[in-house]
């Protein structure tokens, strides 16, 4: 693991994907930096460093995901981290097929077919940590207005058994379910009231992005050398 130290991150873009991103890097990593619209800081990282390969893809575009596979697919990238957020802010009441699928598509389904994609090099070199990013609000149900986020991000906490037998291989899978983080997206969610929202946590305050990263970096790097199969909560005790 000392020479080949590649990472892709989806949603690397996002306010805990640029904590990320920084982290990896500042470790030796090379970031291949999935970002939909705005990747203006990942440009910034990338000039202070030049260890960030930024890759611009619509995860609810057939042809974008494609092209996104076809670039990476042979790239020697052993750590895959799942950072993406999208949310529509439609209620249970008023979801429908469209709005659901499209939830599914990107936050779930596009990242798994990615994922996909870098098994085989993973296991030719006998290393691999994969973790994809879900929310605190699975457990209790989510709010109003997350229905379909928080049902995509359920789905992702489905890990076949497929991954188990992977373990044998160094190929170590995890998912992170997060609490509530002082990011852009957390105000973003109608009706949201974060005074309120910040009590109901034990320990009484907002995570920063600076440790959920640093805990992300810990699951999906050469530290993590025996966890696999869990869903692991980071949430001021919730």
């Amino acid at each position: 693991m000392k020479k080949i130290k590649s990472v892709l991150i989806l949603g690397a873009s996002s306010d805990i994907g640029i904590s990320v991103v920084k982290k990896f890097t500042n470790e030796g990593w090379y970031v291949f930096a999935h970002g939909n619209k705005n990747t203006k800081q990942l440009k910034k990282l990338n000039n202070l460093n030049n260890k960030i390969k930024i890759i611009k893809s619509n995860l609810n575009n057939t042809k974008d995901i494609k092209k996104l596979i076809k670039v990476i697919s042979n790239r020697k990238i052993v750590s895959f981290v799942n950072l993406v957020g999208y949310l529509d802010n439609i209620s249970y009441s008023r979801t429908d097929l469209k709005s659901l699928i499209k939830s599914l598509t990107i936050n779930t389904l596009a990242p798994n077919l990615i994922k996909r994609s870098l098994i085989k090099n993973m296991e030719k070199l006998k290393f691999g940590r994969i973790l994809h990013l879900s929310s605190i609000g699975v457990k209790y149900g989510g709010s109003d207005f997350t229905y379909n986020y928080s049902f995509s991000k359920h789905a992702l906490e489905y890990i076949p058994s497929y991954f188990k037998k992977l373990t044998k291989k160094n190929i170590l899978t995890n998912v992170l379910r997060v609490g509530v983080v002082n990011t852009k997206l957390l105000r973003k969610i109608r009706g949201k009231n974060i005074r309120i929202r910040k009590n109901l946590i034990p320990i009484k305050r907002l995570a920063n992005t600076k440790e959920i990263s640093e805990t992300i970096y810990n699951l999906a790097s050469e530290k993590n050398t025996y966890i696999s199969g869990e869903i692991i909560a980071i949430a001021g005790g919730e």
